[in-house]
């Protein structure tokens, strides 16, 4: 097309009209807009929908323009192929609608309890109406508040003291940026004399070569929530994200089951990939080549799968809920049985 044609073609038709339309042929192929709904409010996004749940990553990308334009596969096949994926998007989309999960505000008050590591910003001192950021560990106190140990001689220390005002952000899965993501707004406050040891204890639990916390300059500082923000879907077509404020966040609860995750996990990948990936089948109907598990709680576990070269993020719910850990292992067990009996 010559540019003059191509001129008149943008006077009949405006360049974001042609790009949208353009654009939504191929979304279909495209893992990383597909948002999965789900009815029990977990998250409010944009189009209205009571929630959504995001179970691609960023490594699904749609095929580009020009390898569409230069493949030598017939129509028909391409017709065959593209029908194919769409009926496994739809078998997707509807398990993951049903897959129970935690309450929202207990997801994000669990993941921030097995997490370490944040990006802190505070209110520069040294340049004047500037943020300033810094990675920092951090571990949890029994309410669920950050809590930092920070030498005076950083940066960081330095604004809080000034400025208590501050956010930690953490993201559950740093490889993955269309994972939760959160942020708590508060003020950090010293943690006094009398609750240090218990303080001290909480975060060598989490950081347990971090000696340092008993040198001179070094003090704990508690982040004491104001709101906790969270997000999901960053960089796809629909984004979802809610907030809570420091009640509702002080009054959930850590799910219990989730502690048992690391040793379940590891067991099951290392020992039975191939039963993960057969539960995964059952459950979803969808021949995934490969699954394997990220954590769990007391609604079922989370899994990383691949289709035909493609991975992305699966929810897959236990029969009923765990109460304790040795539930685990008898859900597990029978799912499994569940999933190799030939009557299903």
């Amino acid at each position: 097309m010559t540019s003059t044609e191509l001129g008149k073609m943008n006077n009949l038709v405006a360049p974001s009209t042609l790009r949208c339309s353009i654009t939504s042929r191929i979304l279909d192929f495209d893992f990383n807009r597909l948002l999965i709904n789900n009815n029990n409010g977990r998250i409010t996004s944009s189009c209205h929908s009571k929630s959504s749940y995001l179970f691609s990553n960023n490594r699904l990308r749609p095929p580009s323009i020009s390898a569409m334009a230069s493949s030598t596969q017939a129509p028909s096949q391409s017709a065959s192929s593209g029908d194919a994926i769409a009926d496994v998007f739809q078998l997707i989309k509807a398990h993951q609608e049903k897959a129970a999960r935690l309450p929202p505000v207990e997801e994000v008050k669990t993941v921030l309890h097995h997490s370490v590591r944040g990006f802190l910003s505070t209110y520069s001192q040294k340049y004047d109406g500037y943020p300033s950021g810094s990675m920092v560990d951090f571990a949890c106190d029994a309410y669920g508040s950050p809590i930092l140990a920070v030498s005076s001689l950083a940066v960081h220390t330095k604004d809080l003291l000034v400025n208590s005002k501050c956010s930690l952000l953490v993201a559950k899965d740093p490889e993955d940026r269309t994972d939760l993501v959160i942020t708590v707004h508060g003020d950090a406050v010293p943690v006094p004399n009398e609750d240090r040891d218990v303080i001290r204890t909480a975060y060598l639990a989490k950081h347990p070569e971090a000696f340092w916390v008993d040198f001179g300059d070094f003090q704990f500082m508690r982040i004491e929530p104001k709101v906790v923000r969270f997000v999901s879907g960053v960089a796809t077509a629909l984004l979802g994200s809610g907030e809570f404020t420091k009640e509702e966040f002080a009054a959930a609860k850590v799910d219990p089951i989730s502690q048992f995750a690391k040793p379940v996990t590891s067991h099951m990948n290392k020992d039975h990939s191939d039963d993960t990936k057969l539960m995964v089948q059952h459950s979803t109907s969808v021949p995934v080549d490969f699954a394997y598990m990220l954590d769990l709680d007391s609604f079922g576990f989370n899994v990383k799968a691949g289709y035909q070269g493609r991975d992305f993020k699966l929810r897959i719910p236990f029969p009923r809920r765990a109460e304790h850990r040795k539930d685990v292992k008898t859900l597990i067990v029978e799912m499994l049985q569940a999933a190799k009996s030939p009557a299903t």
